[in-house]
């Protein structure tokens, strides 16, 4: 069992913490928001604190929350992430009309990149940033196997997020490991298509899949 904390409370945050919790994790949601996120998630099993709490009283932390604010939101819990596996999901990019992502916030680059520049004595591993939230935790529901990949400088904690994908419903031989933390860069780029595709799909749930 490990004690995992997941920042951030939208639809990203309730498909990772529920399941697991189910795998027999003890996990923490933390909220900027805390009293209104705990009423929303009365009856969950995850216990619901503020931001600073959850990050101190975690093993893993998880960053959920949306991708333009992550940054911002990391730095300031500094003191609480030093040392610790942090998991970003996360994608920083501009929006257009509908909502869909139109640019990356760090060209060139990735917030994955930003955040281990940003905290260096943070491992930082990214991984499921290319999938729907619906799948993130249930690979299994679509028709192609996807692919979750991990980028991310340190092995060990590569391994610990391996071990949690597993815990997530994802087969071995559908993890990637693509390297360092610099090749967060391409997978991150993915969400510039999602627009393109939910127009052309509908809005279905998908993820990137690597034939081979």
């Amino acid at each position: 069992m490990t004690t995992i904390t997941v920042l951030g409370s939208g639809n990203v945050a309730r498909a990772l913490a529920g399941t697991l919790c189910d795998a027999g994790h003890q996990v923490v949601v933390g909220s900027r928001d805390p009293r209104t996120t705990a009423a929303d998630w009365a009856g969950s099993a995850p216990r619901v604190t503020g931001l600073h709490e959850a990050a101190a009283s975690a093993e893993v932390v998880i960053n959920a929350t949306p991708g333009a604010v992550s940054l911002d939101l990391l730095t300031g819990l500094a003191g609480h992430l030093a040392g610790k596996v942090l998991v970003d999901v996360a994608n920083a990019t501009a929006a257009d009309s509908a909502g869909f992502a139109s640019a990356l916030l760090y060209p060139g680059g990735s917030l994955a990149e930003e955040i281990q520049r940003a905290l260096p004595d943070v491992r930082v591993v990214k991984t499921l940033n290319t999938l729907h939230d619906s799948v993130m935790a249930d690979p299994a529901a679509l028709a192609v196997p996807p692919t979750a990949f991990l980028s991310g400088n340190d092995a060990a904690a590569k391994e610990v997020v391996g071990g949690l994908l597993a815990d997530l419903g994802w087969p071995a031989g559908w993890i990637v490991d693509l390297g360092d933390v610099r090749s967060a860069r391409v997978p991150e780029a993915f969400v510039l298509m999602v627009g393109s595709l939910v127009r052309a799909l509908g809005p279905v749930p998908f993820g990137m899949a690597i034939a081979r």
